[in-house]
């Protein structure tokens, strides 16, 4: 038997919040555009860092799903498979086929990679410059 790595369900759990949090963050901006400017900055902050590890946490899973899926034959298997029926095989083969060409990971990537560079760059103006 194969042996999954996955996170925790309590470090699931923590990443599930984060991205509610970080969303509910970036809405209430133009909500507190209307008051104090420096909660605008820490609800910026705040969306910022939790959208970082919340996608990052997704772009894992997706990658971990398309590995299994090459690593186990997952496709082949299914196709082969002759104690289901012909409507479960189909079901099976499209979910397994779009686990592994779903372009989520490359949008988990960019949301990543450019929430990164607006925190530096955030840093950078708020605190450098």
């Amino acid at each position: 038997m194969m042996d999954f790595h996955a996170d925790s369900k309590r470090l699931r759990l923590v990443y599930f919040w984060l991205g509610l949090i970080a969303t509910f963050a970036y809405r209430i901006i133009i909500v507190l555009n209307f008051f104090e400017p420096i909660w605008v900055k820490v609800a910026w902050y705040v969306g910022t860092i939790g959208f970082i590890i919340y996608f990052w946490s997704r772009y894992k899973v997706v990658k971990r799903f398309s590995s299994l899926i090459h690593d186990e034959g997952l496709v082949g298997a299914v196709e082969k498979a002759t104690n289901i029926s012909a409507d479960q095989k189909k079901a099976l083969s499209h979910i397994i086929e779009t686990l592994d060409t779903t372009k989520a990971r490359l949008n988990y990537v960019m949301i990543f990679v450019l929430s990164a560079i607006a925190l530096i760059t955030g840093i950078v103006l708020d605190f450098v410059v």
